[in-house]
């Protein structure tokens, strides 16, 4: 239990201004002891901002910070290192060719009386820390060879490493399996338990309750409110975020769905490494429907999205859509066919993070008419077509000058999804919709996806949130190992069944 005696964190009165824009309004966050105190806001609430301030990446304009009953300036990082705070972002930054053990130390490298590294050594304390943390990392591992639940406890031991106690976890659910998420619960257990005190940026209403003692609202950039989370309901929280009822259940009609739209046959994809990863798969999605596509992390879905939308070579077999070919077309295409993609990876695939939010709403149809007569770009049509996505999808800020990567997570996943469902597809891939987002963009986002299906477009989703897929879909398909192993009415799924055909162990 928190030692609610002993703040750790103070924050009082926390302003935060970039020109004319208040990112924190006057926020307040106090944290004890022994906590897990989350931080939970809409996208562009200011979350990140107030803990990148905390984390000293940010001075604030106005307010101040106290650090165990001391007033503290943090100017940079190092200084918050040095009173003990340690980060792990939402996109981690690690060398990727690097091990694990350089990773930790880099920055802090050791060496011996000769003024050699000593990497051995090295990875013996890591390991040692590893293990106390349960966090069961091998320390000559690659980066580039791990998972991404393993890369976030690499994260996690690198600020052990450099002595934190106060830990600032961004987003740490994001882009874990369900398993990694359980392990992670149990990882930030064993902190709390040690002493450790924890501040859990999170949009996950349900992990939120499992993983948080208290919470701390914000709302437009200002506080709200701190509750004990064990006497406050997922609804009650929702609400205090978004200002509004949420809905967590998806409304939609019985629809009869029409003719196949996309068909793949017998298809095979190799990955980077040569390796057969999507191993004859067949699949079909219908005008009228929302398939939903499940499985483990890992099982050749991210391959086979690439295939589909002309990222990845097919190796044999057939991807139809409306009955033509487009098998190895390239992505211009596929898009010319009427496929609209919501990308996984938004910041490598959705985005181009330099460009302004005007531009990545045109990406595909810049040469198009109106944005573009006679080969010259009208930037009064662009601007205009922009401002009324930025209403209609409430992205923040509402400035179409913005540089997309510049905006929160949420707010760059928005500015992908105004963008491809109003190309008016016949087929919308959605990978990872959701991802980053509060629940009041869940619900939009859920919504949106409806919409197109009741507009008798084919959407084909996939989400490693069982929740979502069972939630949003009208029918399942399970991949394992490359395969689809087996089909499912949705009304009919269950967890437990859908769990077992992921693990391989049945079917449908």
């Amino acid at each position: 239990m928190p030692s609610k005696q002993i703040p750790v964190v103070e924050m009082k009165n926390i302003t935060k201004k970039f020109g004319d824009f208040t990112a924190n309004n006057k926020i307040n966050l106090t944290v004890y002891k022994g906590e897990v105190h989350a931080l939970l806001g809409e996208n562009g609430a200011g979350k990140s901002t107030l803990m990148n301030i905390l984390y000293g990446l940010y001075p604030p304009t106005s307010g101040e910070i106290y650090i165990n009953n001391k007033l503290v300036e943090i100017k940079n990082p190092n200084i918050a290192i040095q009173h003990r705070i340690g980060m792990v972002h939402q996109h981690f930054m690690l060398v990727k060719p690097f091990t694990v053990t350089e990773n930790i130390i880099l920055g802090m490298e050791k060496t011996n009386r000769f003024g050699i590294l000593d990497l051995k050594k090295a990875a013996a304390e890591v390991k040692e820390l590893s293990q106390k943390y349960a966090l069961l990392v091998n320390p000559d591992s690659r980066i580039e060879d791990i998972t991404v639940g393993m890369q976030q406890r690499v994260e996690i031991l690198k600020a052990l490493y450099r002595g934190a106690d106060i830990l600032i976890l961004d987003e740490p659910t994001a882009v874990l399996t369900p398993q990694e998420i359980y392990e992670l619960g149990k990882i930030v257990h064993n902190l709390t338990n040690e002493g450790k005190s924890i501040i859990l940026i999170s949009h996950k209403l349900k992990e939120l309750k499992i993983m948080a003692d208290r919470c701390t609202i914000i709302r437009r950039s200002k506080y709200i409110d701190t509750v004990d989370v064990s006497k406050t309901s997922e609804e009650e929280l929702a609400a205090k975020m978004v200002g509004r009822k949420v809905s967590f259940v998806v409304d939609k009609e019985p629809k009869t769905p029409g003719e196949i739209v996309l068909s793949v046959k017998d298809l095979m994809v190799k990955d980077n490494r040569g390796i057969s990863v999507v191993n004859g798969l067949n699949l079909e999605v219908r005008r009228g429907e929302i398939l939903g596509l499940a499985g483990i992390d890992g099982n050749g879905q991210s391959q086979f999205l690439e295939a589909i939308t002309g990222l990845r070579k097919v190796e044999s077999g057939k991807i139809l859509m409306n009955g033509a070919d487009i098998t190895n077309h390239t992505p211009k295409e596929i898009f010319e066919s009427k496929i609209s993609h919501i990308p996984q990876d938004r910041q490598n695939r959705g985005l181009v993070m330099d460009f302004t939010v005007a531009e990545n709403m045109i990406l595909e149809t810049h040469s198009n008419k109106p944005f573009s007569k006679n080969g010259v770009m009208d930037h009064h049509q662009i601007k205009s077509f922009t401002t009324k996505l930025i209403e209609k999808f409430d992205i923040r800020p509402t400035d179409e000058t913005k540089i997309a990567g510049t905006l929160s997570g949420g707010n760059q996943q928005k500015v992908i999804i105004a963008r491809e469902v109003t190309h008016d597809p016949d087929l919308l891939i959605a990978a990872q919709p959701t991802r980053g987002l509060d629940v009041g963009a869940i619900e939009y986002v859920h919504e949106s996806l409806v919409k197109q299906r009741d507009e008798n477009k084919a959407v084909l989703l996939i989400s490693l949130e069982l929740d979502e897929v069972m939630n949003v879909s009208d029918r399942i398909a399970v991949m394992f190992e490359g395969k689809i192993v087996g089909l499912i009415d949705a009304k009919k799924a269950d967890m437990e069944t859908l769990g077992l055909m992921m693990a391989g162990g049945g079917s449908a």
